[in-house]
């Protein structure tokens, strides 16, 4: 994902300078970045840095790890937050980060295996799509193998939705964006076969006018399910060309000049959504 972000300024132009102003004020002095109430948060950090280093900006690296180091290895934190933590020290200067807090986050991840193999915040629930796919990634963030891999996908089948698309729950009768988006990149990456409808799916949820719903049902598109949606039909070789251009003026249209909001009835910028920005706009300038 980093990778693409990195193209986003081919799009931006002069308003790159603008985007980085705006996430240097995103971090508060602890070294955290601001949730939508001001507090510092791991999540929203993640992307702060992501979007700082996608802009090739330079990262405040000392208050950072000062934020940090104050999580130790995350033993009490949820999947979610332990996982941020992960990629946030995946950001920190090589080295930075020791042997032991590295290990204790592995240890912390696994306490959420779910039985059929993958993840979830609740492991007697079994297992879920999005967490599988953070687990996943943290491992990767931590140097590290995902344990018993193999076994990562077995409960995807279930999650598949009649549409073609995948859910976090059984219970949905339909997919979503970002889930089935998910899914694409889980199984892509464990070099197991993505189902042809997938692709298909994903494109239908692109609206004519641009931008794709989080769900057929969505009232209007948002920039995390397009955003999420370009790269996964990117990475299962999907062409989305037709729909660029419509996606382009939806980007548009959320760009307040110095960041974006998240969707159309969202009047508030978010380091969050401005990091989807610039991912999508990556996609958008191949």
């Amino acid at each position: 994902m980093l990778q693409v972000a990195r193209l986003a300024p081919s799009m931006l132009h002069d308003a790159t300078e603008r985007v980085v102003e705006f996430l240097f004020g995103q971090f508060n002095d602890d070294g955290g970045c601001k949730d939508r109430s001001g507090t510092s948060d791991l999540y929203y950090t993640v992307f702060g840095l992501e979007a700082l280093d996608a802009l090739r900006a330079e990262i405040p690296v000392d208050s950072v790890l000062s934020y940090l180091q104050q999580f130790e290895d995350g033993r009490d934190l949820d999947l979610v937050h332990v996982t941020c933590l992960a990629r946030c020290w995946a950001s920190m200067p090589h080295k930075s980060l020791d042997e032991r807090i590295r290990k204790g986050m592995l240890a912390r991840i696994e306490d959420f295996r779910t039985a059929d193999g993958a993840y979830n915040e609740t492991p007697a629930d079994g297992g879920s799509i999005y967490h599988s796919f953070l687990a996943l990634g943290a491992c990767q963030d931590l140097r590290s193998e995902l344990p018993a891999s193999h076994k990562l996908t077995d409960c995807f089948e279930a999650l598949e939705t009649a549409d073609g698309a995948y859910a976090n729950e059984t219970a949905l009768p339909f997919g979503t964006t970002p889930v089935t988006a998910a899914a694409a990149t889980v199984l892509r990456y464990l070099q197991r076969p993505v189902p042809p409808k997938l692709g298909q799916w994903l494109l239908a949820q692109c609206r004519s006018e641009g931008g794709f719903l989080a769900m057929p049902q969505a009232p209007y598109p948002d920039l995390l399910s397009t955003a999420t949606a370009l790269h996964a039909l990117s990475g299962i070789h999907v062409s989305f060309e037709p729909v660029k251009e419509p996606c382009l003026n939806f980007l548009d249209s959320l760009w307040t000049g110095r960041a974006f909001c998240g969707h159309w009835a969202d009047d508030e910028v978010d380091v969050e959504y401005t990091y989807y920005a610039l991912l999508a706009l990556g996609h958008l300038s191949l």
